[in-house]
């Protein structure tokens, strides 16, 4: 904290007429955790029990000296350098602010991490983000800064906003903080599997890919049956293709049992096969590939009990409107371990 600032430590009872130097918290375990009184909050005969009630017998009264700033301000200034088309501030809450999606529709994060490093280097400071890639909902949070003391020197403020100003003329304008909207995709079904064509077991691929595009915005068009049986799986992938659906999903017959018939006949129906296997546990067993521009997955059994699998990893990206490479796929093995 700076020298120049004072801060002033008096009795509650001596206090009142003051305003607060910083925001108060009050915890009540397991009901309550919450801002009691605001940074700036004059303070009256009424409040000095509450006051007490949390423990502060003594409170701090500011006096903020030249080239120093408050951590509200400063959380506001260095959020306000980072806001961009989509984004929104919240209010400074406790030396913090959250920088959340303004967008109406499901959006997936771009964050640079090269930029957070460096302001967090600045120390004193803090910018928490998502990682890259993300699914932010409506309203949903990406990231926040925050001051780590009481008062904060200006210059480290203006560190953060030379960082992004900088950052931004490199890229057109853009911020270091970024989201991409996810499209609504209508998109073919086709469930596999001669014991859920026949009848003799209710499908449940249906019902939970359903579930998982629906949270993202898009739908499930069309749903086809196939038995297991190659040709008959490549006809059904071409008639989904024929109606020009966004994207085809094939679930069901992707292990390595001679029975199961899913791979061969995707790349039969005239797919390029980005990858068939992802180094990511649950969902190793996925086929991620393109007929002409649209893409096709094979989807692993996983998908219809585990909430988390590489489907829900590809999936939004592909709404963004990334294209997936090799390379893509070969990044997922790192922090790809999901409760196997």
């Amino acid at each position: 904290m700076s020298n120049r600032t004072v801060l002033k430590e008096l009795p509650v009872q001596e206090a009142i007429g003051l305003r607060l130097a910083h925001d108060l918290t009050q915890i009540i375990p397991g009901q309550f955790k919450g801002r009691l009184f605001k940074k700036g909050h004059l303070i009256t005969e009424a409040d000095i029990p509450k006051l007490l009630d949390i423990g502060k017998e003594h409170i701090y009264i500011m006096e903020l000296g030249e080239g120093d700033l408050h951590e509200d301000d400063a959380a506001r200034r260095m959020a306000g350098a980072l806001q961009y088309e989509g984004l929104q501030l919240s209010e400074p809450h406790e030396g913090k602010v959250a920088i959340k999606s303004a967008l109406d529709v499901p959006a997936i994060a771009e964050i640079d991490p090269t930029i957070v490093h460096a302001i967090n280097e600045l120390g004193e400071i803090a910018l928490a983000t998502v990682r890259t890639n993300a699914v932010i909902k409506p309203g949903g949070q990406l990231a926040a800064t925050r001051v780590i003391p009481l008062v904060v020197a200006e210059e480290k403020v203006r560190a953060v906003e030379e960082l992004v100003a900088s950052y931004k003329e490199r890229h057109d304008g853009a911020s270091p903080l970024r989201l991409k909207p996810l499209r609504k995709f209508r998109i073919g079904l086709l469930t596999t599997g001669g014991e859920v064509f026949s009848g003799r077991i209710q499908d449940k691929f249906g019902p939970a890919v359903t579930r998982i595009v629906e949270e993202l915005g898009s739908e499930i068009a069309e749903q086809r049956f196939s038995p297991d049986d190659r040709h008959t799986i490549v006809k059904e992938i071409h008639y989904l293709r024929d109606k020009s659906y966004d994207m085809i999903l094939v679930t069901g017959g992707m292990s390595v049992d001679p029975d199961d018939r899913t791979p061969a006949a995707i790349a039969e129906a005239g797919a390029q096969i980005v990858s068939y296997g992802t180094p990511m546990l649950p969902g190793s067993m996925l086929l991620m590939g393109y007929i002409g521009e649209v893409p096709i997955m094979g989807l692993p059994g996983c998908v219809m009990h585990d909430p988390y699998t590489s489907f829900n990893v590809l999936l939004p990206r592909i709404l963004a409107g990334d294209t997936i490479s090799r390379a893509d796929i070969v990044g997922m093995g790192y922090g790809g371990l999901n409760g196997c």
